[in-house]
């Protein structure tokens, strides 16, 4: 039991949550417990290609935008792919080096599409907003001036094109049209996902009812984590209160080396093998 009694009156204390943290504890109890509760954290495994991947064509994006307009071209931003790009995770150098070439080809064609002079309003900005229940922050990948409103606009290089289902469901997309909306102080409803592999955007139109629904089931994922943790604090096993969710996932979470159930669900995946099988060399 808390030492700390809430007085009558008093506000509540709120969550403090990013999308991530919730769909973590989502996702597995126990995964939560080793990224967030548990210090030192417990070992991981190896980098992921695609995260390598994705990481620097978000650095390249983010960089390009900071470049003074004259110099915002495709040769720039290729220039700073190259910069940020990582060999960690792929099989061999030669399969960095056909992923890097591919990655700027991606790049080359999605800011042929944009206009230089569009200044955005946010850059991998932070924004933050509040529930009942929630302090959410998050960071926007990029956020766009379309009349009077603002779009949400979030970058993606996963081998599945994005889908406008996506876009609805997305928890983390929710949070960032609340954040906008606190944090700027202008209106805000449009979310997009841009997949470059594809060159195709996927979108979704938010209304008081969906961003209500998604703060409602982030609201109760905060309140399975405060129990939880109450519930440790109180003497209770950490598995008990942490439990896993074994299954296929595990086959690529990064803490499966220090998980024995998810080294029993399945058996671990190459660093490389999210990256589509006719492109990787298999």
């Amino acid at each position: 039991m808390s030492d700390q009694l809430e007085m009558p009156g008093m506000p509540r204390r709120l969550f403090p949550a990013t999308p991530s943290k919730l769909a973590t504890f989502a996702d597995c109890p126990r995964r939560y417990r080793f990224a967030y509760v548990d210090r030192p954290q417990p070992p991981k495994g190896p980098p992921w290609a695609h995260n390598t991947v994705g990481s620097a064509v978000h650095a390249a994006l983010r960089s390009w935008w900071d470049l003074p307009v004259p110099r915002r071209t495709a040769a720039a931003a290729r220039q700073l792919l190259h910069g940020a790009w990582s060999p960690t995770g792929f099989r061999d150098a030669d399969q960095a080096q056909r992923w890097r070439a591919r990655a700027a080809g991606w790049l080359t064609e999605y800011v042929a599409g944009l206009d230089p002079a569009d200044e955005p309003v946010g850059n991998e900005r932070t924004v933050a907003a509040t529930t009942e229940r929630l302090a959410l922050s998050g960071r926007v990948d990029r956020i766009d001036q379309r009349g009077d409103e603002l779009v949400v606009v979030d970058y993606k290089t996963g081998r599945v094109p994005s889908t406008d289902d996506e876009a609805r469901g997305s928890p983390a997309l929710a949070a960032y049209v609340l954040g906008v909306r606190r944090t700027l102080r202008r209106p805000c409803s449009r979310v997009e996902l841009h997949h470059l592999p594809s060159g195709t955007v996927a979108a979704f139109e938010h209304t008081d009812r969906s961003l209500a629904n998604h703060v409602r089931r982030a609201e109760d994922i905060a309140e399975d984590i405060t129990a939880a943790t109450g519930a440790l604090g109180g003497g209770a096993e950490v598995d008990t209160a942490f439990p896993p969710v074994p299954g296929r996932q595990c086959g690529w979470c990064d803490f499966r080396p220090s998980c024995p159930a998810g080294q029993a669900a399945g058996p671990a995946r190459e660093p490389w093998s999210f990256l589509p099988e006719d492109d990787d060399g298999t």
